[in-house]
């Protein structure tokens, strides 16, 4: 599995469940790298996207503990083994986790590739993303030119696990 996430300089990720930022080329790049794909996220990450709706182009996939929910246009699962049965009939590395925080935490351990876009630029974050510099686990493999919006710098990393025991 992949996983696509924009933090802040300390791993920052959301604020009372909206996002920090919405930068124009990061949701371009989202966008491109996962169409056609699958996307797995969380409840809260899902009422982020416009209109709290689910991407077009995608599979979508929302895990939530909440057994009424129903999203038009999306599979909704309950357990990580629910998930994981219905990820079956995907290619893994056409499997992406979006989020939200719970949903990272519960899916790291699964995923190889970690797409990050990373802002020079601290908010004040009260949902964070697992900082990969400091996990010997993963291992930073590429990253891209700075780029700036308005004053906030930012560039495209991704890093990959160096250790990966098959679940």
């Amino acid at each position: 599995m992949n996983l696509y996430v924009t933090a802040d300089a300390n791993w920052g990720i959301g604020h009372n469940d909206n996002l920090l930022i919405q930068i124009p080329r990061s949701q371009k790049m989202f966008l491109e790298e996962t169409k056609g794909k699958v996307l797995v996220m969380g409840r809260k990450a899902l009422a982020t996207l416009p209109q709290g709706k689910p991407l077009a182009s995608r599979t979508n996939i929302v895990l939530s503990t909440n057994h009424k929910l129903q999203v038009k246009g999306a599979t909704v699962v309950h357990t990580l083994e629910e998930l994981f049965e219905e990820l079956k009939q995907y290619p893994d590395e056409d499997v992406y986790v979006v989020g939200g925080e719970s949903i990272y935490n519960q899916l790291l351990p699964y995923c190889k590739v970690a797409h990050v876009v990373k802002m020079d630029h601290a908010y004040a974050a009260n949902k964070f993303f697992p900082d990969l510099d400091k996990d010997e686990e993963w291992k930073l493999t590429a990253d891209s030119d700075e780029y700036t919006y308005f004053d906030i710098a930012y560039e495209f990393l991704r890093y990959e696990r160096t250790t990966f025991a098959d679940s």
